[in-house]
């Protein structure tokens, strides 16, 4: 299996200008300040798993096999529960997990908000844990879908790498790379919200008009999730 290292800034740390960075194995996850044009793309596995949370999965895999560039409507509840957060926010959260945590589940960035994919139940507990949390002022109240939600996944692309532009409001951060992803719980998600939250306190204390000399992507190894 592989996947593709996307850059979105292609300046080195010393400023200079630099190639696109070339293609790493599958198992790398990309995170930038700014957005990438290229997000990774889903396997036939993770397409497989995503179309057994529809009601119909045949047609929803002979849809993606016909048509890559699909949008498609996606039940919770049953194999996931989804939170949304705004887009900054998720990716402090996506780094929290990935920089300190067990790593995360398929995420998705859509509308200029984070879709965070997680272990069914999790919509259901996680708001009144964060209740009970005394950073729970600063951190945005996320929208939480479980059962009887649906949400809107990016399009999935068919094999070979080879796919049709879409529309960056709708892309793949982490995309679903096995028939059964692990998916973080309400206690992981809290966890990795409240550390968001005060890395953000933290960071407004310190802004600066000078941009850090390091603001190239991150790149994160999907073996090492938990």
């Amino acid at each position: 299996m592989s996947t593709r290292q996307h850059t979105a800034d292609n300046r080195d740390r010393h400023g200079a200008t630099s190639s696109p960075a070339p293609a790493a194995p599958f198992g790398t996850i990309v995170h930038a300040t700014i957005d990438t044009p290229h997000p990774a793309s889903v396997t036939s596995e993770g397409a497989a798993w995503l179309a057994a949370c529809t009601s119909h999965p045949r047609s929803t895999l002979a849809l993606w096999n016909s048509r890559p560039a699909a949008p498609v409507v996606v039940p919770c509840g049953t194999g996931f529960d989804a939170v949304s957060v705004p887009a900054v926010f998720g990716r402090r959260v996506l780094d929290q997990l990935w920089e300190a945590g067990p790593g995360s589940g398929p995420v998705a960035s859509h509308r200029g908000r984070t879709l965070l994919f997680a272990a069914p139940g999790t919509a259901q507990r996680l708001p009144s844990l964060l209740a009970w949390e005394e950073w729970h002022p600063s951190v945005p109240p996320p929208l939480c879908h479980g059962a009887g939600d649906a949400i809107t996944v990016p399009p999935v692309h068919g094999a070979g790498g080879e796919y049709p532009p879409h529309p960056m409001d709708s892309r793949w951060l982490v995309a679903p790379d096995s028939h059964h992803p692990w998916l973080p719980g309400p206690e992981v998600l809290l966890w990795a919200c409240v550390r968001a939250a005060r890395s953000g306190a933290r960071a407004a204390v310190r802004i600066s008009i000078f941009p850090r000399a390091d603001q190239g992507a991150k790149v994160y190894d999907v073996s090492r999730r938990r």
